[in-house]
């Protein structure tokens, strides 16, 4: 672990003991798949309102650990909290206080936008009185108000992405999670996204923690950002702090590179963007 990466959990240990909470806090949280460590003792905390980004080349665990914190997959080894509550001996509670947008398509391309909505209001137990404003206010909220009575197969890359954000935010979680959010879209989707992630923050206080290859999506979205290494945390910080930890010149790209030993690797209608993410869901 660099440095930098100590100086920051020992401040973080400071303001821990003063009283501060945080809506993630993982605990030496490992998962082993056979002899393949995927996460190897990884320890964060993510302060309520926060975006935090989770950057590393493919294989070094960030899905792992997000399959983790949103129940899906159980720790080997450690623990965590999301929104308050242990995500092994509470999964049930994490689980209502949780959105989760993953790489792998979830949108249903056979159905319409609003009839996606509609069924992810029911799982979300939603009451039947509430769900019609609810849907509205998601479409008008991400830009889709036009398209919610057609086929997700017709909407674009960025449309999609925005549906599926849309589903994750319709029972207003404390976190949300989300697995590379901007895989496979064009600049001008991507920062569509962008725009509406930093609106749930600001509107609503949601913590958001993402996965990216992308440094300048790290850049212009996260607070703080962790990069991991062949399952572990390698260094974590704000972007600015992480940059001059490398050099006086240095970017974020060269911050990947060195901490990470890795190099990074870089849209489309509903069928590209099923193959895009499929790909990266067994990459990562």
């Amino acid at each position: 672990m660099s440095t930098l990466n100590s100086d920051v959990t020992n401040a973080v240990e400071i303001a821990s003991s003063g009283g501060e909470s945080f809506a993630i806090e993982t605990f030496g949280l490992t998962r082993r798949f056979g002899d393949l460590t995927a996460a190897n003792h990884v320890s964060l905390r993510v302060p309520y309102g926060s975006i935090f980004g989770l950057l590393g080349p493919n294989g070094a665990g960030k899905s792992t650990i997000i399959k983790m914190l949103t129940t899906l997959l159980e720790p080997s080894e450690g623990t965590a909290s999301v929104a308050g509550f242990d995500i092994v001996k509470a999964p049930s509670q994490v689980r209502r206080r949780i959105g989760y947008v993953p790489q792998a398509l979830s949108a249903d391309g056979a159905l319409t936008g609003y009839e996606n909505l509609d069924l992810s209001a029911k799982l979300y137990g939603i009451a039947r009185a509430e769900r019609k404003q609810r849907i509205a206010d998601a479409l008008q909220f991400m830009g889709l108000t036009d398209f919610g009575r057609k086929l997700v197969k017709t909407f674009s890359g960025g449309m999609i992405r925005r549906l599926e954000i849309a589903q994750a935010m319709l029972h207003r979680p404390t976190v949300l999670f989300l697995d590379e959010p901007t895989i496979g879209l064009d600049p001008v989707a991507r920062r569509s996204v962008w725009e509406r992630l930093v609106e749930l923050r600001a509107n609503f206080h949601m913590t958001v923690l993402i996965t990216t290859h992308g440094m300048d999506e790290a850049e212009e979205l996260c607070d703080r950002l962790a990069i991991m290494h062949l399952g572990k945390i390698a260094a974590v910080g704000n972007p600015v702090d992480l940059k001059a930890s490398v050099g006086p010149e240095a970017t974020l790209d060269d911050v990947f590179v060195h901490y990470s030993g890795g190099t990074i690797q870089e849209e489309g209608n509903y069928r590209d963007v099923r193959a895009t993410r499929r790909t990266a869901s067994r990459l990562g």
